[in-house]
């Protein structure tokens, strides 16, 4: 009986230890994982806006993450975006309620500081402080907006649609006017050397520089990537001497109105990130056309 309970005992703190073990592991690699993942995006952003190691971001540069949320309960559904906003020198975070109609229904004051907005948990705080049951709340996507000597240089966008296989996650650059500056490919699993080249120069930056109105009719097309569009698409990977900027300026506008050249043998992968970018671009402009205008209506000090 007492070697059972011995044994028992052992195995008991044997558990504990393991599971405090992993535990701290899990805590540890989690912050880090998360560390990571914010340095990956941060860098994306600034990549997309044209900044690197040769080309560093200005000083002056600032970048404001908006949150939007759907709000409902039984009867009615809201949409909800949690803003960064100044109130006398000091900046914090509103939400903002607009009724599927793109009419104003309310602002809130959330009690977060602008550096704990990035985690999930914090933001739910903040909120559940404000949205009070039968209300729920439920995320829906976020928008990064880029401001330069205080004007919007650009709305980067986190985004994911289906592939051929699962989803592709993407972020998308855009200037105030709406025209893609940039797209990147953050995650997919479509096959390697056929749906996998969407992470190409030749291809994503196929969509650089295309206006919102191309941008709405925008197609697929199953021809070859003519060889001087290849070399300009691929100009940032190669030495300057290669191609002149005449040369650069002359292909862009040459192409620059195109549709989309499908990759070799994976055009389902080539529509799939076609389809997914205009959809992403449509609905955020509509969207941030009604924000913008309930935020003039109303005279809200944001910060972007």
């Amino acid at each position: 009986m007492k070697e059972i309970i011995r044994i028992v005992v052992s195995l008991t703190v044997s558990c504990i230890v393991a599971a405090f073990v992993m535990g701290t592991v899990f805590a540890i690699t989690d912050k880090a994982k998360k560390h990571n993942e914010h340095l990956n995006v941060h860098e994306t952003v600034l990549g997309l806006l044209g900044y690197n190691k040769a080309n560093p971001a200005p000083s002056d540069l600032r970048l404001f993450t908006m949150y939007r949320y759907i709000i409902e309960d039984e009867k009615t559904k809201n949409l909800g975006y949690m803003v960064p906003v100044a109130h006398e020198d000091k900046e914090g975070y509103e939400l903002l309620v607009i009724n599927l109609k793109g009419e104003f229904v309310e602002r809130l004051r959330l009690d977060i500081a602008p550096e704990k907005v990035a985690e999930e948990p914090d933001r739910k705080s903040a909120l559940r402080a404000v949205i009070k049951p039968p209300r729920t709340f439920t995320y829906a996507d976020s928008t990064i907006i880029a401001k330069l000597g205080g004007k919007r240089l650009a709305y980067l966008l986190p985004g994911a649609f289906p592939g051929f296989k699962t989803f592709i996650e993407v972020m998308l650059a855009l200037d105030p006017s709406f025209k893609i500056m940039g797209l990147e490919i953050m995650e997919h699993e479509e096959d390697p050397g056929l749906g996998g080249e969407i992470e190409q120069a030749y291809f994503k930056n196929q969509f650089r520089d295309k206006s919102f109105e191309k941008i709405k009719g925008l197609k697929v097309v199953k021809e070859p990537l003519p060889d001087e569009y290849f070399r300009y698409l691929e100009a940032d990977k190669t030495k300057e001497d290669m191609i002149s900027r005449k040369e650069i300026a002359e292909i862009k506008s040459k192409y620059q109105d195109k549709d989309i050249y499908a990759l070799t043998g994976a055009t389902i992968s080539s529509r799939s990130v076609t389809v997914g970018v205009k959809t992403i671009i449509k609905k955020f402009t509509y969207r941030v056309n009604i924000l913008d205008s309930v935020i003039a209506g109303q005279r809200i000090p944001v910060t972007f």
